[in-house]
């Protein structure tokens, strides 16, 4: 899972948040222990100790990769490849899904799963929240591009439709982006009309 490099072995800070990246995005937080990190990544307790004082601390990273690779890497970047205007790229966003949702690694929304896992009131819950507020303002500013009216709103609501398809592919609705993108043409010409 990335321990090599073109320039040779992955250094130790970067295994271990490689082997964290992969555990807890498919078994979430409390499912996973440091001491399976750490033999994982072969390193020694006290390395993984200097580079993340707490178990916290490393799901804190793992939540700003999953950021990095998933909202914006994945999510944001194909939207505005696949879109040529900003009503294209929100619509994008469910194509997006639809190809996430059918891929065998599928994993769901490790933000949700955290939240959901911690609750809101841990540090880790509220973390999550932050990177869940961060892709509603991916979305909030598509809608203000796009001369939506009201745009915190739909960006509120826009959201729904993706964590509910998140959910739904979760349970093995396959179809859940297809549906979800329906739905979301509705919210388009709900809030192109005049307030």
């Amino acid at each position: 899972m990335g321990s090599e490099g073109p320039a040779g072995p992955a250094k130790p800070r970067e295994r271990i948040l490689e082997v964290a990246y992969d555990l807890f995005s498919r078994r979430g937080i409390r499912a996973v222990g440091v001491d399976e990190v750490i033999a994982r990544s072969g390193v020694a307790k006290a390395t993984l100790y200097r580079h993340f004082p707490s178990k916290d601390e490393l799901v804190l990273a793992f939540l700003r990769l999953r950021e990095e690779r998933w909202t914006l890497g994945m999510v944001a970047a194909e939207a505005r490849r696949r879109g040529a205007t900003p009503t294209e790229q929100l619509l994008a966003i469910f194509d997006v899904f639809d190809d996430w949702f059918r891929t065998p690694g599928f994993d769901a929304c490790s933000f949700i799963n955290v939240l959901l896992e911690m609750r809101p009131e841990h540090p880790l819950g509220r973390a999550s929240i932050h990177y869940l507020e961060n892709i509603r303002g991916l979305v909030r500013g598509l809608a203000e591009e796009a001369g939506l009216s009201r745009a915190e709103e739909f960006a509120r609501s826009w959201h729904i439709l993706m964590k509910g398809s998140i959910i739904s592919a979760t349970e093995g609705d396959a179809d859940a982006a297809r549906r979800a993108k329906g739905m979301a043409r509705y919210l388009i010409a709900d809030h192109r009309a005049p307030v």
